[in-house]
């Protein structure tokens, strides 16, 4: 059986992560390059023989910010059922959102193309951290209104939070919860479907402390990750425990697709 994985994926650029400035509760568009990153992403890393393989998806979550659903539109996994959002949409005013385009490709006869049956779940557990009084701010403003307050110079979002938002204890504790559910759900060893593939498209701090916290590390110590705008990442188990979970630093390619390739291609020149 193969090992379950989770692929995380940040939202693509908007105004305010190009330019540093926290970004919580606040609804931010992509920019144009942000959604032109976005679709390469998914034309490169998703596919039958690519890094995600939508076949393989038994879930995906993704935040409630319209920036992380609009990302994972731009995806093009080929869902068979329609975004809740746009749904929720179409039952207020039955006009058609600006996500209603030609975005998701459509194969030669019109139809669409369905590549995976995988749930699309919107969950809080995965909402960008709450950074209270801190929206909208840059990590430079922060220090100077702490200083400003008496508070000191210094701030680490992972040991100081953000006071009228949330705390890394506040934090760690809605990830593990949803961590906890994730794996009893859809990657315990007697799951039925069998364990399956997970997708989430969330936010930067969130899914940094996510990867941590999967692999028990206390955020606190600050996680020391990077993940950038539309950036995507692996987090899996070692020996298909899910006792033993891992950060996948890199997979392997896939060894008997490039044979079947490069073998039939000499078959066809031995003739």
């Amino acid at each position: 059986m193969t090992t379950p994985r989770v692929f995380i994926i940040r939202h693509g650029e908007t105004e305010w992560s190009l330019n540093g400035r926290h970004t919580g509760t606040t609804e931010l568009p992509l920019t144009a390059n942000g959604e032109k990153r976005i679709r390469a992403t998914g034309r490169a890393l998703v596919g039958r023989e690519r890094l995600i393989v939508p076949a393989r998806l038994g879930r995906v979550f993704v935040s409630p910010r319209h920036r992380a659903q609009r990302t994972l539109e731009l995806l093009h996994l080929g869902c068979d059922q329609e975004y809740p959002w746009r749904k929720a949409k179409e039952d207020v005013d039955n006009e058609h959102s600006e996500c209603d385009s030609d975005d998701e490709p459509t194969p030669t006869d019109g139809s669409k193309e369905i590549r995976t049956h995988a749930r699309i779940e919107i969950t809080d557990d995965i909402r960008e951290w709450d950074y209270g009084d801190y929206e909208g701010l840059r990590s430079a403003e922060i220090r100077e209104k702490r200083r400003k307050e008496g508070r000191g110079g210094r701030w680490d979002i992972w040991r100081d939070g953000c006071p009228g938002g949330e705390s890394p204890e506040d934090i760690t504790h809605r990830l593990d919860r949803f961590i906890h559910h994730l794996r009893s759900r859809h990657h315990a060893p007697d799951d039925n479907p069998p364990p399956s593939d997970i997708l989430i498209v969330a936010h930067g701090h969130i899914l940094r402390a996510f990867a941590a916290r999967w692999v028990g590390k206390n955020i606190a110590e600050n996680p020391s990750l990077i993940l950038e705008a539309g950036g995507v990442g692996t987090l899996s188990y070692e020996h298909n425990n899910i006792r033993e979970p891992a950060i996948l630093l890199g997979g392997a390619f896939v060894v008997d697709v490039v044979e079947k390739e490069t073998g039939g291609k000499a078959r066809e020149e031995g003739r």
